[in-house]
């Protein structure tokens, strides 16, 4: 690891010498560690099988958010999509909440999705986990969200027998059903993605940080769907979000089509614990 975290650092134009690299926790699916050299500190992500532009489809990612001058994220220095070899070196963030952070992050949040794409969708494919996310941009939500989120899950859990019979028949009837509840032409919004309570952090000042994009232009509501699904949002970052951009009049009615993707996906990552969500949501739209 020693050898990697010099090439990122090269890469990265850190060129002092390596003072300390040691494991932490970083999430379920890559390994992390903290860097630190006689100039800076940093965290590097690390996966051993890293599928193809893993790595890089998240660094596009957290530059788009970046630029739209909104919400804080850390910035990238370098990264490999290379076999054996794959990481991402970023900065360090560290920090202490303060009393008003999720109201910042609320506020920041909610700008973010005040800042507008073209289309829906996004010009490359992306992943949701490890699972590949396949994109395309579209001037119509229904039809990205319905084929490319929820179509893509379909395929994905047939493929892997975590969706068959009755859950299949009625998640294939759920997508001819779609526009009762889905709009069909909303701001395409930029969105994080892939936005529950561990990927954000607490920065210096008690600075709220998005990290880990899975980005998207959509409707904003699927971010704050998903914030709800697992929870660990106070009502101060609803709260201060709704008082920069409110929610429309159907967040309740589209928020569970919008859990479902999430949930989709982790059933096909993750097994059968999440089968039960998913099937409640599918007998409320479909019906027994």
């Amino acid at each position: 690891m020693e050898r990697l975290a010099k090439l990122a650092l090269e890469n990265g134009r850190d060129y002092s010498e390596l003072v300390e690299i040691k494991p932490i926790r970083g999430g379920s699916i890559n390994e992390a560690f903290y860097v630190r050299t006689t100039e800076n500190e940093y965290f590097m992500k690390f996966h051993a099988d890293a599928p193809k532009d893993f790595f890089k489809s998240e660094a596009i990612g957290l530059r788009l958010l970046k630029e739209t001058n909104t919400v804080s994220v850390p910035n990238y220095y370098s990264y490999s999509d290379q076999p054996g070899n794959s990481f991402l070196l970023m900065e360090w963030i560290e920090g202490e909440e303060a009393p008003d952070t999720e109201a910042i992050l609320g506020r920041k949040v909610a700008q973010l999705h005040q800042c507008y794409g073209r289309m829906h969708g996004f010009h490359n494919d992306t992943y949701i986990g490890l699972l590949p996310q396949p994109n395309k941009l579209l001037p119509n939500w229904l039809e990205y969200f319905g084929t490319y989120r929820l179509g893509s899950q379909l395929k994905i859990g047939v493929e892997r027998g975590s969706i068959s019979g009755e859950r299949r028949n009625k998640l294939e009837k759920l997508l001819q059903l779609l526009d009762k509840w889905v709009p069909t032409f909303v701001e395409p919004s930029h969105l994080h993605g892939d936005f529950y309570h561990g990927n954000w952090i607490v920065g210096p000042g008690g600075e709220p940080f998005l990290v880990d994009p899975s980005f998207l232009y959509g409707d904003r509501q699927l971010d704050i769907a998903f914030t709800e699904l697992f929870g660990g949002f106070s009502q101060d970052f609803y709260d201060a979000y709704n008082e920069v951009y409110p929610l429309r009049d159907d967040y309740e009615d589209v928020k569970p089509l919008y859990q479902l993707y999430y949930l989709l996906a982790h059933l096909n990552m993750f097994g059968e614990s999440y089968g039960p969500s998913v099937d409640k949501i599918l007998v409320r739209y479909v019906g027994d």
